[in-house]
């Protein structure tokens, strides 16, 4: 039987396997799906030689970025984020290749063009993070002419600002701001960026790649203010059906 998975450090709030296996109950496809949750990204030597039937995995926080040196080749689009969410595994005879894709962007751009949200697209955006989920928004946004301001803890680079240096003039002036950040994520449910939530109004579009719980602490005070919240489900979905098909190649 095919397996496939999940890496990351901690894989308590993933829907992936529960996805995965109503999928290949609904398709009867004879697949496996598990989560491994592995201590430091060198563990991942071990649990490919352990595992000789995986033919894939996709890759969460926060391994997006410390994967790569482990690739043996990258598409396009994972090199030009930087970020990798999904391998594929090619093994000929003592030869085992990974070759890393970024389907992350096909899941952000699917949320982003969704026909609700495509008429309320504004000019400019913050981004909160710069992880690997953060390479792919970065990657879409400016596929699409949106201006981006990244907001990280410490703000060390060019370009970026930190959590202290977002005022109500800079929430005012980026009307799309987007958490690719842990925060909220289960079982965290209180944590939420610290971002002035008193100065959003309803003309704010408030996104979150979070999607475990549905609505985050973050999402509950754009709500709050009549803001317009989008949670990470349908970004989810479409990476996930993305990843299969690269496995079926």
């Amino acid at each position: 039987m095919k397996e496939y998975g999940l890496i990351g450090k901690t894989l308590a709030h993933s829907h992936s396997k529960s996805y995965f296996t109503k999928k290949f109950e609904k398709e009867e496809i004879a697949a496996s799906y598990a989560l491994f949750e592995l201590p430091e990204i060198a563990a991942l030597q071990n649990l490919i030689e352990e595992n000789p039937s995986l033919e894939g995995f996709n890759v969460t926080i926060p391994y997006k970025q410390q994967i790569i040196p482990f690739c043996h080749t990258l598409e396009r689009s994972a090199q030009m984020t930087g970020a990798v969410n999904t391998i594929k595994i090619t093994r000929k005879k003592n030869t085992v290749l990974l070759k890393g894709y970024n389907t992350d962007i096909i899941g952000f751009s699917s949320l982003i063009g969704n026909k609700a949200l495509a008429t309320k697209l504004p000019a400019k955006a913050l981004i909160l993070g710069t992880g690997g989920a953060s390479r792919a928004v970065q990657y879409v946004l400016r596929a699409l002419g949106i201006g981006f301001t990244l907001v990280s803890r410490h703000a060390a680079k060019s370009g970026q600002i930190n959590y202290a240096m977002i005022t109500a003039s800079v929430i005012k002036n980026n009307p799309l701001i987007i958490n690719t950040t842990p925060l909220g994520m289960f079982p965290e449910l209180s944590s939420k960026p610290a971002i002035p939530y008193q100065n959003l109004t309803p003309e704010h579009l408030l996104i979150d790649l979070v999607y475990n719980p549905a609505e985050t602490e973050f999402l509950k005070e754009g709500k709050r203010r009549g803001a317009t919240i989008v949670n990470g489900m349908q970004m989810f979905i479409e990476q996930a059906e993305a990843a299969w098909k690269i496995w079926q190649k």
